[in-house]
């Protein structure tokens, strides 16, 4: 009895002790006081809610249960919530005024109190109370032996109206299952668009009735339904998610132009158009002056608004070349019929003519930043996405769009592909300190939207593409703009990813499918290792101009195994850094325990790749960092003199391209250690 006592008064001061540092929050909430104690969870736990909910918080918080019940493993009573006041003495209490509408502006607000014996969330709308059970979740702590809150209260809100994510399932279809799990991870990271791009150069996807050719001759068979576009866009309702469609045009119509060339703007004679099997941009493009264009897509219009209840239908509207405009005789003729002096005010004609095609389903205009010229309705919304973020044209669109009286949303900065870091991603700031609008101009903008372009992404790899660099962008648009400790992030990420794949995602298993098909079945620890010290190739160099990978090239390789932040790296970096401001042997031993694994891991590369070819490509870099690694442990521990010359021979080989597509994101820290 004494030794339980013990225990229990541990851990009781275990639990007391906790601190705001030790919380796994993402995004972190607005205001946040620990007010001391615990909430212990037992099978008995319960939810009741109160108010007038819609039907999405009674399938929220049954989610909410079985989450928690997966987790803890405590068998909880309770199976579902299926109306308010089911259980009025319910320990979690969840009191909803009003239902929410799903889109912008709306209250996503909440209240969150846990004391000893109470939890209660107070929310004006059911999508308040859904963000408040996903904070609950994520402030779950244990000991040794049972599963606790720590007592708080949080007050919270979100920043900016507008948290995307973009989908391309053109290039590389995207089948439900995937959208479905990137909806649950989005939902858990309280982020509120999906923004679904379904049509481009590589292929359309989504049923059109009345042109059943679109899927049967552009889509190699990979497509969505009407029905399937349905579903999706009630899944995404339910978890507080609006839905918006992107066909991109008048540009990237590869795959349109397959099936209706005689809308194209080609001169006769010219070679057809086909759908597009390589990244990189196209030549093709709509032709604005043939009546059957808008005919053919008032008809597309007309099937594809009515599947999705948001207000809003992206046009797309980027990267067209205006090669085949220049090349065609009847467009310069219309051009000069009709005083239009250049191809950015053709397609200002062309872009203003689609707005009563959606206007007439209820839909607002929203294309990427090219839509927006001085005769461009103010009623469209422009998502920017190229250069910087200083107010300087064409960079600077996000801040033009909103001094020319635009709404607009900032992609720049969070396009997912580039593979660039997470810092760089999370001090992207849609509203930087220093920006010069007034306030009526700041209101403005939205927010912003992470972009997953799918090129080099396919189902099995597209979720590490995302998560967990997404999180840290939710948190940017959801949080304060104080809120921007990079080692606190690091910190909070790390736990966030594993929770992600609690929802659903495949980041982190199918790295270990892609880690087997290299290592042909054999043992992948060696691989893996490997794997977090390198990086894909960033800003398109693993594919420049689509010439090495095309829509049907493997995506199993060893870059696809990797992610845009290794996490073996990120510690090395900073150990490295640490051993050079104070040399002590606890600072040294971190530093070269690092130096003596990657000797022992090109060791089992070496015998792994004589059945393994996919291991090949990557003994050249991992043969030149054990040699380095050698050398720099004569250097530190032995205290003898290298050949510095010969060192940086071997580190600048991988400076050179190598067939694996990655670059050895240790680098920079190797060469500050010569």
């Amino acid at each position: 009895m004494k030794y339980i006592v013990i225990l229990l008064f541990v851990a009781f001061v275990s639990n007391a002790q906790i601190t705001k540092q030790q919380l796994d929050l993402m995004p972190w909430p607005q205001n946040i006081n620990l007010i001391g104690g615990i909430f212990t969870i037992t099978k008995q736990f319960k939810v009741n809610i109160t108010g007038n909910p819609d039907a999405r918080l009674f399938k929220g918080a049954t989610n909410f249960l079985r989450r928690l019940d997966g987790r803890t493993g405590l068998f909880l009573e309770q199976a579902y919530v299926t109306k308010v006041n089911e259980f009025i003495t319910a320990e979690l209490q969840i009191n909803c005024e009003r239902e929410g509408k799903v889109g912008l502006n709306e209250d996503e607000s909440y209240q969150l109190s846990i004391v000893p014996n109470k939890i209660i969330i107070n929310a004006t709308t059911d999508l308040g109370a859904l963000h408040a059970l996903e904070t609950l979740l994520q402030l779950m702590q244990n000991n040794g032996s049972s599963f606790y809150f720590p007592a708080v209260e949080i007050t919270d809100s979100a920043r900016f109206t507008w948290r995307g994510l973009m989908i391309d399932a053109a290039r590389h279809f995207q089948p439900v299952d995937v959208v479905k799990r990137n909806l649950d991870a989005m939902a858990s990271m309280k982020m509120n668009v999906f923004h679904w791009h379904l049509a481009d150069d590589q292929g359309w996807r989504i049923e059109i009735k009345k042109h059943p050719k679109l899927t049967e001759l552009a889509s190699d068979g990979d497509y969505y339904t009407q029905d399937e576009i349905k579903k999706i866009v009630k899944y995404a309702d339910e978890r507080g998610i609006m839905v918006l469609p992107e066909i991109d045009i008048p540009g990237h119509a590869s795959a349109l132009l397959s099936v209706y060339p005689e809308i194209g703007s080609k001169q006769s004679g010219s070679l057809p158009y086909s759908v597009g099997r390589r990244s990189g941009i196209y030549d093709s493009a709509l032709d604005p002056t043939n009546p059957k264009t808008y005919q053919l897509l008032g008809e597309i219009f007309d099937e594809v608004c009515p599947l999705f209840t948001s207000n809003y239908f992206h046009i797309g509207g980027d990267e067209n070349n205006g090669k085949e405009w220049d090349a065609n005789l009847t467009i310069h003729e219309f051009k000069k019929k009709n005083k239009i002096a250049s191809n950015h005010d053709l397609q200002t004609y062309f872009n203003m003519k689609l707005i009563p095609m959606l206007k007439k389903h209820n839909k607002r205009l929203m294309g990427w930043e090219e839509i927006m010229t001085k005769d461009m309705s103010k009623d469209a919304i422009i998502h920017t996405w190229r250069g910087d973020n200083e107010g300087v044209t064409p960079g600077g669109a996000l801040i033009t769009a909103a001094k020319n009286g635009y709404n607009a949303v900032l992609s720049n900065g969070y396009y997912l592909d580039l593979m660039l870091s997470v810092d760089s991603h999370y001090l992207n700031d849609p509203l930087p300190k220093n920006i010069a609008l007034s306030p009526e101009e700041k209101a403005r903008i939205l927010g912003g939207e992470a972009t997953m372009w799918s090129e080099l992404a396919a189902p099995i790899n597209i979720d590490s593409k995302i998560w967990p660099r997404t999180a840290a962008i939710a948190e940017r648009l959801w949080s304060n703009d104080t809120i921007t400790d990079l080692d606190s992030m690091h910190r909070r990420l790390k736990v966030i990813s594993s929770r992600l794949e609690e929802v659903g995602t495949m980041h982190i298993r199918n790295k270990e499918l892609i880690l087997r098909n290299i290592s042909n079945y054999q043992d992948t620890k060696a691989v893996n290792d490997f794997t977090n010290i390198c990086e894909p190739y960033k800003v398109y160099k693993r594919n420049g101009g689509g010439k090495k990978y095309f829509m049907y090239s493997p995506l199993t390789l060893f870059a696809d195994a990797c992610s845009a932040d290794a996490s073996d790296a990120y510690k090395f970096n900073k150990a490295v850094t640490q051993y050079l401001e104070n040399r002590s042997l606890e600072n040294q031993k971190v530093v070269t325990d690092f130096l003596k694994k990657w000797i022992a891991m090109d060791l089992d590369l070496i015998r792994l790749s004589t059945n393994a070819p996919l291991i090949q490509p990557l003994l050249s870099m991992s043969n030149n960092l054990s040699s380095i690694s050698k050398q720099l442990l004569l250097s530190i521990e032995e205290k003898q003199n290298v050949d510095k010359t010969a060192l940086s021979a071997l580190l600048e080989q991988f400076n050179i391209r190598n067939s694996a597509d990655v670059e050895l994101a240790i680098y920079d820290s190797l060469k500050k250690l010569f």
